[in-house]
């Protein structure tokens, strides 16, 4: 009889409920941002029916948790400022501290959204080694995918403000806005990054939402599945594995030793750095590619401390100096930058080594990149000639399956969070993973703005769109352009959405990168776009925008509005960037100039003009049409009926 008595009591202890404690969502924690000026959901969870009580700025609020445990509470709209300090008492008690009151934006997107200030930091490291300001915080939401269900907490993740310690981790492109805004509006900012590179526009969308597009909803249905997330990541890891085990194997010049400082490289054969592999015995080639090559140092460098810049290498490398490892990256995008510690450089003679891995595609050197080494006062150039030998060559590496992508899974696991948050507008940067379905863009976007602005229960929430930048070689004949197309689809989203406006970059980009560096001047225009919807001051946010056309004869007389206080050209003394089509004919660059206001567009071989073009391709590099505010002429395409 003891026993079972002693059994029941112990059942009783492990199984029955728990009291549980006041636990608050990460969002609401020490160092946060409250919205101004709106009244403010704090919500959490606790024991069924359990009483809270909140005290804020000499003010209580109390509430009682529902059956299953949740609660919230609306606080009065707060004026700007702090720090402030909140406790929260339950059964436990919570003291939050260092709360700022002021404008909090959602800052979401792609990897452009994501590249940090360490990234940008050569660019701008004057200014960088400046910044300590506690009145910018940033929180960077965890990366999480769901595909069954909305998340209602994060994984993890702080406040964290625009301190030397912490700016490095920073979104450039968020820090850059928010700086320029709380100049502006003498507030504090606050940043949540809720981004994730590669992503599409459909991993942003709710299930709900996704329902007009068949073959995204029928794709989520898919990987509801666990098992085939499961195999598919099983398939995947053994298929990477098999291949790099299979090329380390191979790689004559990890069985030779090439990394080494004594080596003899008389009969390896030369080439010229930085260039891609398409020519000659390296055409084509997926494996191992090593590189060598001698350089000279002063006396004065020797054995000291040196930077070492490989610009990009497609797709990994490892890079060795005098014999000795300095570092390695596994993909093509990062910059390479790389210390070069104390006891390696020597006077005289120096050997570098980099060993380069193509999985698929083109390897090789990334042009128009910095490939040098600094070491005090010297900077000496990697550029010029280089000594080569395959080590091993492969078949491609067939890539893997990004799950994470896929649609409805980054909403759930990192949007539904943070909905009860309330927020002062929302940044997009994003668009790149959709440029090969260009055409879908603009009802999808459309959607995701009307989803977001619904779950986060503010119907005309300021949505601020960044369209794509320039990129890829530019075309010397007018071209079809799938990234034109999506600038296009963003901008019609922001010209057709209430409170809704776009950002034009096409002239901050690389076009030898994606992730281009100039992320201050994004974030500033970025900026100048939330004076106008957000904060609804009088300020010229865009460069000239097509606002009609008269046909005259054989010319064709454009008229903007956002021309400030007239159009100019900004690059070179003539206006490029246009294109015409006659009516039997493709399209070909056009004259153009400038006529007080109005832009005249001609070629002496169209008779009857049926469509013209500016700055329509991947890479407008020549369009240079600017009003006096020195903001581009946002691209477009217009059928003279």
């Amino acid at each position: 009889m003891k026993r079972i008595l002693f059994i029941a009591i112990l059942y009783t202890l492990l199984f029955l409920p728990v009291s549980a404690q006041i636990r608050l969502p990460k969002l609401i924690s020490d160092g946060m941002v409250l919205q101004r000026d709106v009244p403010i959901t704090l919500w959490g969870w606790a024991s069924p029916d359990e009483s809270i009580k909140i005290e804020f700025k000499n003010k209580i609020l109390t509430t009682n948790a529902d059956k299953n445990g949740k609660w919230q509470v609306i606080m009065p709209a707060q004026k700007p400022g702090g720090p402030f300090s909140m406790k929260l008492t339950g059964s436990n008690q919570i003291i939050l501290n260092d709360i700022l009151v002021g404008d909090v934006w959602l800052c979401s997107g792609q990897s452009n959204m994501e590249v940090s200030i360490k990234r940008v930091e050569p660019r701008f490291r004057d200014e960088i080694k400046k910044i300590n300001n506690t009145g910018i915080r940033h929180f960077r939401v965890p990366y999480k995918y769901d595909f069954n269900k909305q998340q209602c907490d994060l994984t993890g993740g702080q406040w964290k403000s625009a301190s030397p310690e912490n700016i490095m981790d920073f979104s450039a492109v968020a820090y850059f806005f928010a700086n320029k805004i709380q100049q502006s509006e003498q507030v504090p900012i606050g940043i949540i990054n809720s981004s994730l590179g590669g992503s599409p526009v459909e991993a942003w969308i709710s299930e709900e939402d996704l329902k007009p597009f068949k073959d995204a909803y029928k794709e989520l249905q898919r990987f509801k599945d666990s098992t085939l997330i499961c195999n598919i990541e099983a398939s995947d890891k053994q298929r990477t594995d098999e291949w790099f085990t299979s090329l380390a194997l191979k790689d004559e010049g990890n069985k030779s030793g090439w990394s080494e400082l004594n080596v003899d490289d008389n009969s390896w054969k030369t080439t010229h750095m930085p260039g891609y592999w398409d020519e000659g015995e390296l055409l084509n080639v997926n494996g191992a590619v090593w590189y060598r090559k001698t350089f000279q140092l002063s006396p004065q460098s020797a054995n000291q401390p040196a930077e070492l810049d490989m610009g990009r290498i497609v797709d990994a490398d490892s890079v060795f100096v005098n014999g000795r490892f300095v570092g390695t990256t596994s993909y093509q995008y990062p910059p390479r930058r790389y210390q070069i510690p104390s006891n390696i450089l020597q006077e005289g003679e120096n050997t570098i080594v980099v060993k380069v891995i193509s999985q698929i595609g083109q390897g090789g050197f990334v042009p128009d990149k910095p490939y040098e080494i600094r070491v005090k006062e010297e900077t000496i150039s990697l550029e010029g000639e280089w000594k080569y030998k395959i080590g091993a060559t492969m078949n491609p590496l067939e890539g893997p399956t990004f799950i994470r992508w896929k649609p409805a899974g980054l909403f759930n696991g990192m949007i539904s969070p943070l909905t009860n948050y309330a927020i002062k507008g929302a940044v997009w940067y994003q668009g790149e993973s959709n440029v090969d379905n260009a055409d879908q863009y603009e009802e999808r976007l459309t959607a995701m703005v009307k989803n977001w602005r619904r779950v986060f229960n503010h119907e005309d929430l300021p949505f601020i769109i960044i369209q794509l930048a320039n990129y890829l070689e530019p075309d010397s004949i007018p071209n079809e352009s799938n990234w034109a197309q999506l600038r296009e689809a963003q901008f019609n989203v922001a010209n057709n959405q209430a409170n809704c406006t776009s950002v034009n970059i096409i002239d901050l980009g690389e076009w030898n990168d994606i992730h281009p560096l100039n992320k201050k001047d994004v974030g500033y225009r970025v900026a100048l776009a939330a004076e106008k919807i957000a904060y609804q001051k009088e300020v010229i946010s865009s460069g000239p925008v097509i606002d009609g056309y008269q046909l005259n004869g054989s010319k064709v007389e454009l008229s903007f509005k956002n021309i400030a206080n007239g159009l100019s050209i900004k690059k070179g003394d003539k206006l490029e960037g246009f294109s015409i089509r006659d009516k039997n004919g493709s399209l070909i660059w056009a004259n153009a100039e400038i006529t007080e206001d109005k832009v005249i567009i001609w070629h002496e071989n169209v008779t009857h003009p049926v469509e013209v073009r500016y700055a329509w391709a991947n890479n407008p590099d020549k369009a240079n049409l600017y009003n006096s505010a020195g903001l581009p002429a946002v691209p477009f395409r217009i059928i003279i009926k």
